[in-house]
């Protein structure tokens, strides 16, 4: 591809896809890669999980819409993945398929377990309101193929987020066992959400450069957010203390080395195989 053609496609709101970002030759810096690394690995991870669901969700048009937005973190994982790579001339399917537990950097919201169907909508009404609020800031990244990633991921993470609150009200104001379920999947979920807004070295640097978005600037309007859904669905926020994180250091729950010997199994069994 022309450097002209590459120029056309990396621009805020056009349809930028991984195989654009493969051809592209750009090489971004080993702090842009690491960081880039973190939001591929969120996505990844997430859509691992949410595939899952596929054939098992409580109805047919809930298959669907979960493995569509299971698919859509796909994408995004590929495209934050690639140009990752780029950094240290590895592939998409290097990273994903040929890393060991402690070299992902997902943070540990992402790789807890689906549990039921209110258990998983609390995580993803998290993660979907926190990735919106993060793509919607990084589209003004001064690093162009970041914010064209985030320009395309925010518009189908909008989407996310209004599935999850939909059901959060459909399951929070249901029966009496649909509230209850609600209430112990966020109770689950939610020691996990302060690790998603600390700031690191990594980040702080990036944000200084306007390449990275601070994550603890992002608290204030996702704590609104959730707030506002909450109350439409009269739950309580839970006010329960984080739980210790690590993921964006290499340390991980128990979940992660289980749910990557699935995913990667068929890489590492045969290494090079294609369809």
């Amino acid at each position: 591809m022309s450097d002209n053609a590459s120029a056309t496609r990396i621009t805020r709101g056009n349809a930028l896809r991984p195989e654009d970002i493969a051809v592209s030759g750009l090489k971004p810096s080993d702090e842009v890669g690491q960081y880039a690394l973190r939001l591929g690995d969120d996505a990844l991870i997430l859509a691992q999980r949410l595939s899952w669901w596929i054939s098992r969700a409580p109805e047919l048009e809930e298959d669907v819409a979960l493995g569509n937005i299971g698919l859509d973190q796909l994408g995004h994982a590929r495209s934050f993945l690639t140009y990752a790579g780029h950094a240290w001339d590895k592939t998409e399917d290097d990273l994903a398929y040929f890393r060991r537990e402690p070299e992902f950097r997902s943070a540990h919201l992402f790789e807890q377990p689906n549990g039921d169907f209110a258990c998983t909508i609390a995580r993803q009404l998290v993660a979907s309101h926190f990735q919106h609020e993060l793509y919607s800031r990084l589209v003004d990244s001064a690093d162009e193929t970041l914010g064209a990633i985030a320009a395309k991921a925010v518009k189908e993470v909008d989407y996310h987020k209004d599935h999850s609150v939909q059901w959060l009200l459909r399951l929070g104001q249901g029966t009496e066992e649909s509230r209850r379920r609600m209430i112990d999947g966020v109770k689950l979920t939610w020691p996990y959400v302060e690790e998603l807004f600390e700031d690191d070295d990594l980040t702080t640097a990036l944000a200084e450069q306007g390449v990275a978005v601070l994550p603890s600037e992002l608290r204030e309007s996702f704590d609104a957010a959730i707030a506002a859904a909450f109350e439409q669905a009269d739950l309580t926020v839970p006010t329960d203390p984080g739980a210790s994180g690590g993921g964006r250091r290499g340390h991980h729950s128990e979940h992660l080395g289980f749910l990557l010997a699935e995913m990667q199994v068929l890489a590492r069994e045969y290494p090079g195989a294609s369809w």
